[in-house]
Order: C-alpha cells, then sequence, then structure tokens
C-alpha cells in the first residue's frame, strides 16, 4: 500500500474509532440500536449495489427495507427471540464459510442479484442483533462491545502486518489474492493474546479463561469468513471497494465487513460461557 493512502488510511481510522467505542459505552440501548442502525443505511446503500440494484432509488429502497425490519425487530416480542435469531445467523455464517473455501472460480453478474440481495439482510442485521444483545449483558455489557470492536481490530492489523511481513501461502486467491494463511495465524495469536487480557481483566479462573480464550481465536477466524464474503460480493462487480466514502478505506462495508461474521458468533459464545455452571 502507498505510503500516502496508508497515511490517509490511519487518519480516517483515528477519526473513526472513538465514535462505536463512545456510543458502545455512553448510550442507552435505544440510542445505540439508532446509531447502528445509522451506520447500516450507507453499508445498505452499498450492498445494494453489489447486489446489482441499478437505480438510486431502488438502493434507497433496499435501504428502507433495511431500517423497517430493524424497526420492527426492536419491538418487544421480537427482541426476547434476539438469542434465537443470532444462533441462525451464526450458522449462516457457517454455511458461508463451506463454500467460500470450496469455491473455485468466480462468475460474474451484469444484472441484480436477488440471493446475494437476501443474503444482504443476514450480513447487515445479523451483527445489529448481536451487538445490542451482547450490550443488554449485566454490568459489563458495554464493556464486552469494546472489547469485540477491539479484538476485530486487532485481528484485522496483524492479518495485515503479518501476511505482508510472512505471508507466502495464499488464503483464497480466487477472492482476495492479498489475504495469506500467516496473516490469519497473525490474527489468530492476536485474538488469542486479547482473551487472554480480557480474562485477566476480568480475574477468571482458567477453567473459564481458556473457553474465553478459544472464542475469541474462532471469532477472528470468523471474521475473515465476513471479509471474504464481501469480496466475493466485489469481485463479481469487478470492484476493489464498496463505496467511497471513508478515504483509505473505501465504503462503510469495506470497514464492517469483518465484524458482520464476529459479531453474532462472539455474542453466542459469550451466553454460553455465561450459562456454563
Amino acid at each position: 500500500m502507498p505510503a500516502s493512502k496508508l497515511q490517509q488510511r490511519i487518519l480516517t481510522t483515528l477519526l473513526i474509532v472513538p465514535l462505536p467505542v463512545a456510543a458502545a459505552v455512553l448510550l442507552p440501548p435505544p440510542y445505540l440500536a439508532l446509531f447502528l442502525g445509522l451506520v447500516l443505511l450507507p453499508a445498505a446503500w452499498e450492498w445494494a449495489a453489489l447486489a446489482g440494484i441499478p437505480s438510486a432509488a431502488g438502493r434507497v429502497s433496499y435501504a428502507v427495507l433495511v431500517a423497517s425490519l430493524l424497526i420492527v425487530l426492536w419491538q418487544q416480542p421480537l427482541r426476547e427471540w434476539f438469542t434465537q435469531l443470532t444462533a441462525l445467523v451464526v450458522i449462516f455464517w457457517c454455511v458461508v464459510g463451506f463454500f467460500l473455501f470450496r469455491l473455485r472460480a468466480i462468475e460474474h453478474k451484469s444484472g441484480p442479484d436477488l440471493g446475494l440481495a437476501a443474503a444482504g439482510l443476514v450480513v447487515l442485521i445479523g451483527p445489529w442483533i448481536a451487538i445490542l444483545q451482547l450490550h443488554a449483558r449485566p454490568r459489563e455489557g458495554p464493556y464486552l462491545v469494546v472489547f469485540l470492536l477491539v479484538l476485530v481490530w486487532v485481528a484485522d492489523i496483524l492479518a495485515y502486518f503479518t501476511g505482508r511481513r510472512w505471508g507466502r501461502d495464499k488464503l483464497a486467491p480466487v477472492l482476495s489474492p492479498g489475504k495469506t494463511r500467516a496473516g490469519v495465524y497473525g490474527a489468530l495469536v492476536g485474538a488469542i493474546l486479547c482473551g487472554a487480557l480480557l480474562a485477566w481483566l476480568m480475574a477468571l479462573p482458567v477453567s473459564s479463561a481458556v473457553p474465553l480464550m478459544l472464542l475469541c481465536m474462532l471469532t477472528a477466524f470468523v471474521s475473515v469468513i465476513g471479509d471474504l464474503f464481501e469480496s466475493l460480493a466485489k469481485r463479481r462487480r469487478d470492484l476493489k471497494d464498496s463505496g467511497h466514502l471513508l478515504p483509505g478505506h473505501g465504503g462503510v462495508m469495506d470497514r464492517i465487513d469483518s465484524l458482520t461474521a464476529a459479531a453474532p458468533l462472539f455474542t453466542l459464545g459469550i451466553l454460553w460461557l455465561e450459562a456454563r455452571p
């Protein structure tokens, strides 16, 4: 990456990172739901473009559909089903990962892709449900959301730098030629260290710390699947970025693609750890 673009990327990161962190810590649940929903609106516009919806009116309609579903899901009776919905989203990502790593060629699309548009609803709404559910955990919920963000960022950063330094074998050359197995290993190591740090801060016994570290490692791995799925959507349209809203990063989807897959798994894992005897 050219030095100027890297500097631009770092500057944009420094400007946007405090926003979700502050929102997670300071905002009550309804306002956090609204904040996350506002983030998802430009992401929905971008995903509509990736799904081949050609007109601005069509992309606005897709964003309105996403917003409408968020409003419906926020109603109390449906909020009681957030755990089950999160589990279904995790299954979705497991299926996506299975097919991604078996993919040998990409079929380029020129018209609308209704399947990808439908999948986008899960991709966009899944992390919204998961983050709100995680945020609702007693006492430490907001800080677990911040930890999830840090975990994904650390995994992404270490994947980038270890891949550049030691990357030889490509992870999925058809989908993302820049991703290497070494980069994934770096992400997993970073995730384990993040888990160990959280376990130490929470003074967890070894019997709880080890599962937490394994959860962080799995979350980092699944975050790669989220990244690769967006790469597939972009390559089917011969696009490098999902948009141009964030200088140095591309679009909003390019910033949250890893989180879309990571958040549901991490939340479901935390719920499982809390339920252990």
